[in-house]
């Protein structure tokens, strides 16, 4: 009686063992199929709102990417103007597509990157690719202090020189120095391997070093 009475609490306890088990499995299964998107991507569920077209949603992802889209079109154009008009396309091609973006898809990031950097091409191949002036700051009524306006002319020489960089070179600085991307991220982003990202970072920081050389042999970018 005591063997088969231990016999039964091993079979069941072998049972129970075993649903445990299936049901681990289970759930590792489905970590594995789990969409991409959903898994890594921050903004998955702000883009999904805004595809279902909550207003609160849209408001929410101007707020979040806004300022580093803008200045991301502003470094690549060397124009506030045009950046915010670069900005105003990129949230309308948003609304437009966001009710068909699918999970598991590029990161959202990436694609609103690229959308930016591709209409600020078309603008610059609409220059016919010559160097862009940066618009003068607006002199304030008020005297600056000595340090304010030293730091302001030392950052429209830096934006000058920004300009007046070949289009690659320029993407390439301002997404892996400005925007603080990796350079796997960035290189990425550009469609090149990383050792062409680095080639180009080194052509583009020798060439600024070379314009802002007879300004102050300090203003120079990493």
């Amino acid at each position: 009686m005591v063997q088969r009475m231990q016999g039964e609490h091993d079979d069941e306890h072998q049972s129970a063992g075993g649903r445990i088990n299936d049901r681990a499995a289970a759930q590792t299964r489905d970590a594995l199929e789990r969409p991409a998107l959903s898994d890594g991507d921050p903004d998955a569920a702000l883009v999904a709102r805004v595809g279902a077209r909550d207003a609160s949603a849209v408001r929410m992802l101007v707020a979040r990417k806004l300022p580093r889209l803008l200045a991301l079109a502003t470094r690549m154009l060397g124009d506030r103007t045009e950046a915010e008009d670069v900005a105003q396309e990129t949230f309308l091609r948003i609304w437009k597509q966001a009710p068909g973006w699918r999970e598991g898809e590029a990161r959202f990031d990436t694609w609103l990157h690229r959308v930016v950097l591709n209409l600020c091409y078309d603008r610059l191949r609409g220059r016919r690719e010559e160097p862009v002036d940066v618009l003068p700051d607006v002199p304030d009524p008020q005297p600056e202090p000595a340090t304010r306006a030293e730091t302001r002319s030392r950052d429209a020489r830096v934006r000058q020189a920004l300009a007046a960089l070949p289009v690659r070179q320029r993407e390439a600085l301002v997404l892996q120095y400005y925007q603080e991307m990796s350079n796997v991220e960035a290189a990425n982003l550009m469609g090149i391997t990383v050792d062409a990202l680095e080639s180009l970072l080194a052509r583009a920081r020798r060439n600024l070093r070379t314009q802002l050389a007879g300004d102050s042999p300090s203003e120079d970018i990493r």
